[in-house]
């Protein structure tokens, strides 16, 4: 198995950054390979100005297709995910996320910005046609605490982590690639 990890917070070091830097060293102990990637490892002026032509956008694209999952972090500012992050996912083709299946997880400064992983992320993956996105986990700040290389999760937390991670796992596990046996006759033009 194979999953692409995304960091969308143009901060380093970040809180969402470190969820999902837990995550994949949870599923490389599953022997998933993680192919990690950040914001910073593409061009801001390809985000910028939507440059569809990107070599660094189009490597990653290539990646994802190769990819049987996504798992996806990003703090909340303002009720929504990180700007680049979504210019990011706009600049990915419209099935980028087929047979996919999804882990969003975000981080924000309150409970209070919960809700922006199901109305304001969510939507956009599945414009993506993911095949499944999986219930996010959602942290407020006080539940990661960063201590240089250090990172501390409230028991809450990191059971509630865990076990989205196992869900992701067993999606993972399920998803198979589409084999469609189409009958000729079935779009052959019928003759009177």
């Amino acid at each position: 198995m194979r999953v692409i990890s995304l960091a969308g917070s143009p901060r380093i070091p970040s809180r969402s950054a470190a969820l999902l830097t837990l995550s994949q060293n949870w599923l490389q102990q599953q022997g998933v390979e993680v192919i990690a990637y950040t914001l910073h490892d593409f061009d801001a002026e390809d985000l910028l100005y939507a440059n569809f032509n990107s070599p660094a956008i189009k490597a990653f694209a290539e990646q994802l297709a190769q990819a049987d999952g996504l798992l996806v972090s990003t703090p909340v500012y303002k009720a929504s995910f990180s700007g680049a992050l979504k210019t990011l996912l706009d600049l990915l083709p419209e099935r980028a996320l087929d047979h996919k299946v999804v882990l969003p997880l975000a981080t924000g400064g309150s409970i209070g910005h919960m809700l922006a992983v199901d109305y304001a992320l969510k939507p956009v993956l599945a414009a993506l046609k993911a095949q499944e996105v999986l219930h996010g986990v959602f942290a407020d700040d006080s539940q990661v605490v960063l201590n240089g290389e250090e990172i501390n999760l409230s028991d809450g937390l990191a059971t509630r982590l865990e076990e989205a991670l196992e869900s992701f796992y067993l999606a993972l596990g399920r998803r198979k690639p589409p084999t469609v046996k189409l009958s000729p006759s079935l779009f052959a033009r019928q003759t009177a």
